[in-house]
């Protein structure tokens, strides 16, 4: 098994959110064009799609050529963008990018679900030791993710099946990701609460 290793946090950031933020802005830049390939004519969304796939496979495997490591969320949101992506250009129908982000969090929901279910928290196991929390704390975080990741499978769902896809692609960019942060900040005192001791104290 390659050995993990350690770079640049911004490097890190930089290549996992780069394929996002390039697609937001490649997205402004040409919403309102039509390209036309062997006959065909794409929308802008289905143009920049077709750079998106090829470039998040490009930056994650640069993550795991640098680190020797990389998560599991970072392999399903592969899989899952290659896929529907995919789908996205060869159908020619950008719904299938769209629901992507629906099927992820739906999963991760279900996951989570399930090992709460068997009495265990798999968010530990996914969040790979990031945070040293008690067994209590972890399936009181687990529980509470398990519904916001629902929440937000069904608001991806409710944008793109009711708002602009202009609204969807500023969702998908920054919604959920400020979500996400806003979600963890509001547990800091589950974290204090059930945080491990020092291996110092006594």
């Amino acid at each position: 098994m390659a050995e993990k290793r350690e770079i640049n946090p911004l490097l890190k950031t930089a290549l996992e959110l780069g394929p996002v933020l390039a697609f937001f802005a490649a997205y402004l830049m040409f919403k309102d064009d039509v390209f036309t390939v062997a006959g065909r004519d794409y929308s802008g969304f289905i143009f920049v799609t077709a750079g998106f796939v090829p470039l998040i496979v490009l930056t994650t495997a640069i993550v795991w050529k640098l680190t020797g490591h990389i998560s599991k969320m970072q392999i399903m949101t592969l899989v899952l963008v290659v896929v529907f992506g995919g789908l996205t250009v060869w159908l020619n129908d950008p719904k299938f990018l769209k629901i992507k982000p629906t099927i992820f969090f739906s999963l991760m929901g279900a996951a989570l679900a399930v090992g709460l279910w068997r009495g265990q928290s798999y968010l530990r196991y996914m969040m790979e030791g990031m945070m040293p929390l008690q067994d209590e704390g972890w399936m009181i975080l687990t529980r509470r993710l398990m519904w916001f990741l629902f929440a937000t499978a069904l608001a991806n769902e409710l944008i793109w099946r009711f708002m602009s896809e202009t609204t969807w692609v500023y969702f998908k960019t920054f919604g959920d990701t400020a979500a996400l942060f806003v979600f963890f900040m509001s547990q800091t005192k589950l974290f204090t609460k059930y945080a491990l001791p020092d291996e110092g104290e006594t």
